[in-house]
């Protein structure tokens, strides 16, 4: 059970930096540093964490350009 919360806990703070960035370098390294935080506190693989992240992040900002500055 608590294992199920810092996993969801984890994951609400991902979903709370993605977005930022006003170009492809600044998304990719902030999603990487926020991925990679979220793997650190949940005890996952920081390097897939930063992979994920990084991923993540750019390919939210493809899809809604307007909500990333």
């Amino acid at each position: 059970m608590r294992h199920a919360f810092i996993r969801g806990l984890g994951g609400l703070g991902l979903l709370a930096l993605a977005g930022c960035g006003a170009n492809f370098g600044e998304q990719a390294l902030l999603g990487a540093g926020a991925g990679a935080g979220t793997a650190a506190v949940v005890g996952g693989s920081v390097a897939t964490g930063a992979v994920v992240g990084a991923a993540g992040n750019v390919a939210y900002c493809k899809v809604y350009p307007g909500r990333c500055r």
